[in-house]
C-alpha cells in the first residue's frame, strides 16, 4: 500500500499542528480543541486544517478565529519542527464530524432501546 508524498506531510503536520494548538496561550482557545485532518496541496503551498471544538457556537466560531489569527506564528513553528522547502499557508475550518457520530450514536441507542 504506497501513500503519497502529500499524505505523509498532511499526517506530519496534523500531529505537530496538535502539539502546537495544545501549547498555545490564546483563552478563547478551549481545551476541548482537536484537529480532525489536514489537507495539504499538492505543490504544498496550502494546507486546510479541520478543526473540531467541543462547546457552544460562540466558543467554536471564537476559536477558529483565534487560530485564524494566529496562523503566522502557527507556520513559523511548522516551519521549524517539520522539514520542507515551503511551509504550507494554514486555512482553519470547523469540522462537525465528531458531534454528527456522537448524534448518530445517540439515535441508534434510543432506536436500539425502542426495540
Amino acid at each position: 500500500m504506497s501513500f503519497k508524498r502529500t499524505d505523509r506531510i498532511s499526517e506530519e503536520i496534523k500531529k505537530e499542528l496538535s502539539s502546537i494548538i495544545r501549547d498555545l496561550k490564546d483563552p478563547r482557545i478551549p481545551m476541548m480543541t482537536s484537529v480532525v485532518s489536514v489537507n495539504v496541496t499538492n505543490d504544498l503551498r496550502y494546507a486546510k486544517a479541520y478543526i473540531s471544538v467541543m462547546g457552544s457556537d460562540d466558543e467554536k466560531k471564537d476559536a477558529i478565529k483565534a487560530l485564524s489569527s494566529a496562523a503566522g506564528f502557527i507556520r513559523r513553528e511548522i516551519g521549524g519542527r517539520v522539514k520542507l522547502r515551503c511551509v504550507p499557508e494554514f486555512t482553519f475550518v470547523q469540522d462537525t464530524s465528531i458531534e454528527y457520530g456522537a448524534h448518530i450514536n445517540d439515535l441508534l441507542n434510543k432506536i436500539q432501546g425502542d426495540v
